[in-house]
């Protein structure tokens, strides 16, 4: 029963209670207690109090607990961060508050605001800024038939208590056009702790593929043992085959046309990849090398060190839905260094380069490198970003509130991609870097 229901339920039998001996009052009252659930005591204040007259029940509104200098504090952070979902926002504040201090001299009565803020309340408070970034994502896997008998199917669910199995991918980044070479990103998430890599190469050859892979490899910080993939003929290939069979890594291979069963990877094309680099054109070797200058340095720490991540954890269903149950929000590299089969000096640097490094300077470095690798792009070749007349701005400049985007140096997806819905028929929302155009949603 509702507000309104109960109201109406109250003025209905509120004379009958009034006029009633003490014998039925009671019954009135234990009957008007089970059908609202109002507490006893609150029931008998409403029933011996002021009679309720007609008109629309008015709701009390909490006040605002969160002043503008908390709320500008806290949305200079999440831009600052990449736009992370407010779960993991909310498990970044404590990590990144050495930093957010000496930035913003934070007041210690802001500090306790930004501590205590709930995860519900950023989506409240960051919900304007939201609503203006979506996106759609788009892949170019052509699958490849040589060797499939010989390299198993994995069907079953990733259940792996140590870090080294992992899911690979490749990202294209061919504009408009699939003919010619272009750059691919070559992203490889461990299932365990969630650490991600990623490499461009330009072109899909098997050789290229594989050298990136073995780069990677080199990097981890901790031995490779599992490497799981699409159907592609970028993987299904006698290069990458004897090169798992020399380094003892079992190589395995999702089922065809089932995205989901290299669900990880695919949710990190997304986050590592496409959010920030877009839907461009890259087909130079310049390009290719700024990409790579971009993913060995800055953003693999940044986003391995400094930026916390969920994991499913299990599903429960609760009649026609199903409830998803997420562990607490980490970095990867909190979850590497609980794990004991890890390089331990690999581990002592980078705790080292965690203490180091300044997350707000390595996003500024970021966006930085971001500008230059836009400027390398094929912009003929590249969707135009979406545009009525307006006048021209520079590369990080955001748009105004009308949904008006340049076109200068942004990515926009190709036409004819709808934005995607989830199962309710909602807009899904994605938050990319403040570098792209964001979109003009119709009714």
């Amino acid at each position: 029963m509702g507000n309104k229901g109960r109201w109406e339920y109250l003025r209905a039998i509120y004379d009958r209670y009034r006029a009633a001996g003490r014998e039925v009052k009671q019954v009135i009252l234990n009957e008007f207690c089970a059908n609202t659930g109002y507490h006893r005591k609150y029931a008998i204040r409403l029933l011996n109090g002021a009679q309720p007259k007609r008109g629309k029940v008015r709701e009390r509104r909490r006040g605002l607990t969160y002043n503008q200098e908390t709320q500008a504090v806290l949305t200079a952070v999440w831009e600052a961060a990449g736009y992370p979902w407010s779960v993991r926002l909310k498990a970044l504040l404590p990590q990144w508050m050495p930093w957010i201090r000496k930035r913003f001299r934070l007041r210690p009565e802001i500090e306790r605001q930004l501590l205590r803020i709930s995860a519900r309340q950023m989506d409240r408070r960051l919900k304007a800024q939201k609503v203006q970034r979506r996106r759609s994502i788009y892949g170019r896997t052509k699958p490849g038939y040589l060797l499939k008998h010989h390299i198993p199917v994995k069907t079953d669910h990733w259940d792996v208590h140590q870090p080294g199995f992992t899911e690979v991918d490749l990202v294209s980044h061919s504009g408009n056009s699939a003919s010619g070479e272009f750059a691919h990103t070559l992203n490889v998430t461990d299932i365990h702790t969630t650490w991600t890599e990623s490499r461009a190469v330009l072109g899909r050859g098997e050789e290229a593929v594989q050298r990136a892979l073995n780069e990677i490899a080199g990097v981890l910080p901790f031995a490779l043992l599992g490497v799981d993939s699409d159907n592609g003929s970028e993987f299904i290939n006698w290069h990458l085959k004897r090169w798992c069979e020399q380094r003892q890594i079992q190589l395995t291979r999702g089922r065809p046309y089932k995205k989901d069963d290299n669900a990880h990877v695919e949710q990190k094309n997304w986050t590592h990849v496409r959010k920030l680099l877009g839907w461009d054109r890259y087909d130079t070797h310049e390009a290719v090398a700024a990409i790579n200058e971009l993913y060995g340095h800055e953003l693999r720490l940044w986003l391995n060190l400094f930026l916390p991540s969920v994991k499913l954890v299990k599903k429960v269903r609760v009649g026609s839905k199903v409830r998803r149950v997420y562990d607490a929000a980490r970095t990867p590299f909190e979850r590497v260094w609980e794990c004991a089969q890890t390089d331990a000096q690999k581990v002592a640097q980078l705790e080292q380069l965690r203490k180091r490094l300044d997350p707000f300077q390595m996003s500024r470095s970021i966006e930085r490198k971001l500008e230059r690798i836009s400027r390398l792009a094929n912009r003929r070749l590249s969707p135009q970003a979406l545009q009525e007349t307006a006048p021209e701005r520079t590369p990080g400049q955001q748009t105004n509130g009308s949904g008006k985007a340049a076109a200068l140096g942004n990515p926009a997806p190709p036409a004819g991609f709808p934005l995607s819905h989830s199962r309710n028929n909602k807009l899904s929302v994605t938050f990319p870097m403040s570098r792209q155009p964001q979109l003009r949603l119709h009714s």
